[in-house]
């Protein structure tokens, strides 16, 4: 049974990452923190507890609030999505969330429970990486108590999704949001698994497969997931939107989904490429997903939704 704690920033796709792995066999989600990254706060946390009460309530979870900060925040724009999402009727015909939030702030919850584990645990970070850098710094210890990180972050080709002043646009927003969290991160010793921009290049939402989870609004679960990508419109961010974190997430349980190759890698923390992860014979290992075994992958999404 793998045990896995999920840190994630409140939109659309981070909140169908939670749905996914609440569906997964084998494996023991053991906590979950929300950070106002890509959203805000609270609803990103309401509607996190929504998720577990419909499908996941007798899995003893509760959802921590992260109280970390950005060095630099998304649009306000992007981060409205949770809001229409914590209000999805779907979501709320039982009333009031039963699921609890947790007594602790996200970085103080994610490293009592992995200390806590009685085996390693895998982290799912499918937003910035301050949470964890925090516990890291609080206790680096934890280390030993993590088996790998798998994080939706950065960017290895200098093609970011950033367009702000003062910035080079090469950067990758989760990366951008705390570059110094990053770089802690990074200058540990824990074992990483990437998915970058560019490794998403095969899994991006079409019109297609929004037709194909209409089709299936039978389930529960998929009327939820195509309500949500209702919400996700790709001129927001002038650019294709991609699965980037539910590919996180799937590639945490079903490592055969993708591709991979060894490199080593650093991140800027000032200056216009502040949050620049990059490649550098000097760096640090990075396991950094290459290529998406496309058909796989949606039908793996398929089978989790439809036979559980």
């Amino acid at each position: 049974m793998k045990k896995i704690y999920l840190n994630h920033d409140g939109n659309v796709d981070d909140l169908v990452s939670l749905l996914l792995l609440l569906r997964m066999p084998d494996v023991k989600l053991i906590g979950v923190g929300a950070v106002g990254a890509d959203s805000y706060v609270e609803p990103a946390v309401s509607a996190s507890r929504k998720i577990i009460d419909l499908f996941g309530a007798d899995q003893g979870l509760e959802v921590a609030q992260s109280d970390s900060r950005p060095v630099h925040q998304f649009p306000k724009e992007w981060r409205l999505s949770a809001f229409s999402f914590d209000d999805f009727p779907i979501l709320n015909e039982h009333g009031d969330p039963k699921t609890p939030q947790a007594p602790l702030a996200a970085h103080d919850d994610l490293r009592e429970k992995v200390l806590a584990a009685d085996e390693p645990v895998t982290l799912v970070m499918t937003g910035p990486l301050t949470d964890l850098a925090r516990a890291l710094d609080d206790d680096p210890t934890i280390v030993t108590k993590i088996d790998r990180l798998y994080w939706m972050g950065g960017t290895m080709n200098d093609q970011g999704n950033v367009a702000e002043p003062e910035q080079d646009g090469t950067m990758e927003w989760n990366a951008y949001w705390d570059p110094e969290a990053v770089k802690t991160v990074w200058d540990s010793s824990l074992d990483i698994v990437m998915v970058g921009l560019e490794s998403t290049d095969q899994v991006p939402l079409t019109r297609e497969l929004r037709q194909h989870w209409a089709s299936l609004r039978r389930f529960p679960a998929f009327d939820l997931i195509g309500q949500g990508y209702s919400l996700v419109h790709s001129f927001e961010a002038n650019s294709i939107y991609y699965l980037w974190d539910v590919l996180t997430t799937m590639v945490s349980r079903y490592p055969e989904l993708v591709t991979t190759k060894q490199v080593t890698g650093d991140v800027l923390t000032e200056g216009p490429g502040a949050g620049r992860t990059f490649l550098t014979p000097t760096g640090r290992p990075i396991t950094l997903v290459t290529g998406v075994h496309g058909d796989a992958f949606f039908k793996q999404i398929d089978d989790l939704v439809m036979n559980q």
